[in-house]
């Protein structure tokens, strides 16, 4: 078994930290429904026959906020495994969170891309995701294509979605987070936010050279959160714990602007979800709505 399958296969199991004898990370009252706030519409997608991810198919969503008009445009935030993030009884519930700050002026009006991992064509509904890996932990320009090519040309045939690159976020969990930093660093020019939460930066498929890179290479227009635990994996590919330490470590050398969250939490989103309001309120704490 390759590398990549075996880590599809072994760690996509969530293990909840109770079990382990970690903190417990509760959600707020901003992860909440409230009665008085308003709700946005989350609408679940299908995408079949991708250019780029060919023989692939995969489920999607797009959370529009109550407040969209359809004349102002909106910031744009992506989310890989989407289906985690989507969910209003998961462990960081966006579109309730979206709600609730953006009603509050906490975060500006935005649109919320929620992306599954491609599946093969016939391949067991109930299974793992088999281009897991390829999509998300691979250094190369093809996620970042699918996005741009595909899913985002998609979502602004309906809903105005701002050019200014200051309006883009992608964040992810796990291989997901780093195939969130891969694109913005690939595609600065487009996405200038980063949300890792317990980021693969390890070598699944060559990403525990971004430390690296990242000290060596000018320092690229983005901005990073990155969410890690004590308690999170330590398998072949890698430590993650040590691997977000020195990811931040690096990111701090090279000038960026960004804000690291550790904890004692394993390989969830249990943490991330806890504190996401507040994330969400440092990513865009400066943005001036573009057009």
């Amino acid at each position: 078994m390759s590398m990549s399958r075996w880590f599809t296969a072994c760690v996509l199991v969530a293990i909840p930290t109770a079990a382990l004898g970690q903190a417990s990370f509760e959600l707020g009252p901003e992860s909440q429904r409230q009665t008085e706030v308003p709700r946005g519409e989350v609408t679940p997608l299908r995408w079949e026959n991708s250019r780029v991810y060919r023989n692939t198919e995969r489920d999607w969503w797009v959370y529009v906020p109550a407040q969209y008009d359809g004349e102002t445009p909106a910031a744009l935030m992506v989310f890989q495994d989407g289906g985690n993030y989507v969910r209003e009884d998961g462990q960081i519930r966006v579109p309730v969170v979206f709600d609730n700050l953006i009603n509050a002026g906490d975060m500006p009006v935005t649109i919320g891309v929620f992306v599954n991992p491609g599946r093969f064509v016939g391949d067991n509904p109930e299974g793992p995701a088999r281009n897991r890996s390829t999509e998300y932990d691979s250094m190369t320009d093809q996620y970042s294509r699918f996005l741009l090519e595909e899913i985002i040309p998609e979502v602004r045939k309906t809903y105005r979605i701002t050019d200014d690159r200051d309006g883009w976020a992608i964040g992810g969990i796990s291989s997901g987070g780093i195939c969130a930093f891969t694109v913005a660093w690939q595609r600065p020019d487009q996405f200038s936010k980063v949300v890792s939460h317990v980021g693969s930066f390890t070598n699944i498929r060559g990403g525990h050279v971004y430390p690296d890179l990242v000290r060596q290479s000018a320092a690229k227009p983005i901005r990073v959160f990155l969410q890690d635990g004590s308690n999170d994996l330590n398998i072949r590919p890698g430590n993650w714990w040590l691997a977000n330490q020195q990811m931040a470590d690096s990111l701090d050398f090279a000038g960026y602007d960004y804000r690291k969250v550790w904890g004692d939490g394993g390989h969830s989103l249990e943490h991330g979800g806890a504190i996401f309001p507040d994330t969400m309120r440092w990513l865009w704490r400066d943005y001036v709505s573009g057009s």
